[in-house]
């Protein structure tokens, strides 16, 4: 009878100690949050990501970097936990949403303009209306006078211009026409803003990373870009004539001059356009990047995950945008974000 208990008393002990095991395996499991949009801020969202996994272990991210069109898609189906865009959502968009939505600004970062010119260094100037002739196809000759006008001290070859923009919906290319919709009629009245255009001339890539892969294996080629792209792939930017008639280059600077009055024009909603910026160190084609959110979480556990995140990323997250050529928001913006994020909640029970 002993002989018998002692069995039992080791499988029991078998038993629950396969319990436990489980238990552990269960509990160590990360929550995942999924998201998907903007391929702007994807090299600043990677390295969050990373460092907030490596911080909260229980918490890993899966991020489809698709365009600020597929993010806005994706948000609205509820097949991710967020979205990512540089174009804050249309009143259409808006009204086919199943609930309200929160923008969360999380950076603000600078649209330019990449070449692949022999001989021609980083710095070639170009005009709003010089700019818009190129995308227009009205300027298709690298040695065209009113480049060279721009460009006394360059020797310009006589070589066509490769167009490259934005194949896929992108709040990159929501920024760029944006700008040449606001400084040039012509540009405003044939082709007008959106994540989408149609584009008179051109060759189309995917993603930031398409349009830079594009650029640096063509000849002639000209095409738009986020900051961090251009610097991580040592690309060739021009710069810019801004409001004030001053020759910008895209630096973190100027990024930040363009948004220097944002913490006093900021809307309650944080939809706002920082393109064609007064100042005469503002660079001309600057703008936001916004998380996309829902007020009310059908999930509770991701859902209060994800505001641990946003509020992170609000605080300490701004820390490690500079390095990545990324501008931090301005400190009243980033304190008005956190407000906002009080907002977000589960069945009416607040997450943050």
């Amino acid at each position: 009878m002993r002989k018998g208990f002692g069995v039992l008393a080791r499988v029991f002990a078998a038993v629950a100690m396969w319990f436990t095991l489980v238990s552990a395996s269960v509990a160590a499991d990360p929550l995942t949050i999924n998201g998907a949009g903007a391929t702007f801020p994807y090299p600043l969202y990677s390295k969050w990501f990373y460092e907030y996994s490596n911080a909260h272990p229980g918490v890993r991210f899966n991020y489809q970097s698709i365009g600020s069109g597929g993010g806005i898609k994706q948000i609205t189906a509820g097949t991710v936990d967020f979205g990512a865009t540089d174009a804050p959502m249309t009143e259409a968009e808006m009204k086919a949403l199943p609930g309200p939505i929160l923008h969360i600004p999380t950076a603000l970062g600078a649209v330019v303009i990449v070449y692949n010119l022999d001989g021609v260094e980083t710095g070639l100037r170009l005009t709003p209306d010089v700019l818009a002739g190129i995308y227009l196809g009205k300027i298709n000759r690298w040695n065209d006078p009113k480049i060279a006008e721009l460009n006394k001290t360059v020797t310009l070859p006589n070589a066509d211009i490769v167009v490259a923009h934005r194949s896929d919906g992108s709040g990159t290319t929501d920024i760029f026409t944006n700008y040449l919709a606001t400084v040039n009629a012509d540009w405003r009245a044939k082709v007008g803003r959106g994540k989408s255009v149609n584009w008179p001339v051109g060759i189309g890539g995917k993603g930031n990373e398409g349009v830079s892969g594009v650029v640096k294996q063509t000849p002639g080629a000209v095409g738009y870009v986020e900051l961090a792209y251009a610097k991580q792939n040592k690309m060739k930017v021009a710069s810019l004539r801004n409001k004030e008639g001053n020759f910008v280059a895209p630096t973190l600077e100027a990024t930040s001059a363009a948004a220097a009055g944002a913490a006093k024009t900021m809307p309650d909603d944080f939809r706002v356009s920082l393109v064609d910026a007064p100042g005469k160190d503002s660079y001309p084609i600057a703008g936001l990047t916004w998380l996309l959110v829902y007020k009310d979480q059908k999930n509770e556990a991701n859902g209060k995950a994800l505001v641990q995140f946003l509020k992170w990323a609000v605080r300490d997250g701004q820390k490690m945008e500079a390095a990545l050529d990324y501008a931090p928001l301005p400190k009243a913006v980033a304190e008005k974000v956190d407000n906002a994020i009080h907002q977000i909640s589960s069945k009416g029970k607040p997450l943050y």
